[in-house]
């Protein structure tokens, strides 16, 4: 009988694959490769190893999870064509869940005393510009996704409230701006994770939140950055 969770996370330079127990929870387990550019090559393979390293198949999954967005609009696309693929030939539901929601999930979970903070992730959207949200310790959205341009007033309001943990790709250039900021804490080498894809997404399908396979498409956020050839 089919019972698993199978999760892809493709939005950033890392490729990231992830099984969980659909019924338990529980994390079977995950392999990830951090390898620029590779996701077209490797994510099929690393989703074959880690099926076979787990004594599964695909015919045990029943339903499959990818990262949202926003990211890398390659990584994006090809983690939201490989799941639709796979659910379109095992005939399961498809899950999709925000990179910045699942980022806070990893930091929160890993943070003591979780409650005393609110949780910026930050991907880096270029030069000084990020994507961006704020999340409570219990996953509740303070701030939706929104690409911000950094300067040393961005969430001045909500620091005053109450201290932030910055993390993620982009968080640090925005370090440098927030000297002597008392409540702006920063953590290094945050990096998005289909484990947390996965945690996620199995309070989804227990909703039964399930996209649209033939119509899916990514959460950008902002539209692809493409560039005219002056040939």
């Amino acid at each position: 009988m089919s019972s698993l969770l199978l999760s892809l996370e493709t939005s950033s330079p890392i490729c990231s694959v992830a099984l969980h127990h659909l019924e338990t929870g529980r994390l079977l387990g995950q392999t990830e490769l951090r390898l620029d550019k590779s996701h077209s090559s490797h994510l099929s393979v690393l989703m074959e190893q880690l099926l076979a390293n787990t004594l599964h198949s695909l015919a045990d999954v029943a339903a499959v999870a990818v990262s949202d967005g926003p990211g890398s609009y390659t990584g994006l696309r090809i983690g939201a064509a490989a799941a639709k693929g796979l659910c379109y030939a095992l005939d399961v539901p498809l899950l999709a869940v925000g990179t910045l929601p699942a980022l806070a999930r990893q930091v929160a979970g890993r943070t003591a005393r979780p409650e005393q903070y609110q949780y910026c992730p930050m991907l880096d959207a270029r030069r000084m510009e990020v994507y961006a949200a704020l999340y409570r310790a219990d996953g509740a959205e303070v701030l939706p996704p929104a690409p911000l341009l950094l300067d040393e007033t961005t969430l001045t309001e909500q620091m005053a409230a109450q201290p932030v943990l910055f993390f993620g790709s982009g968080a640090a250039k925005f370090q440098p701006l927030m000297t002597g900021q008392p409540n702006a804490f920063f953590l290094a080498g945050i990096e998005p994770s289909a484990v947390a894809v996965g945690e996620l997404a199995l309070e989804a399908y227990q909703r039964q939140e399930f996209r649209d396979v033939a119509y899916y498409e990514p959460f950008y956020l902002k539209e692809v950055y493409t560039t005219t050839s002056k040939k």
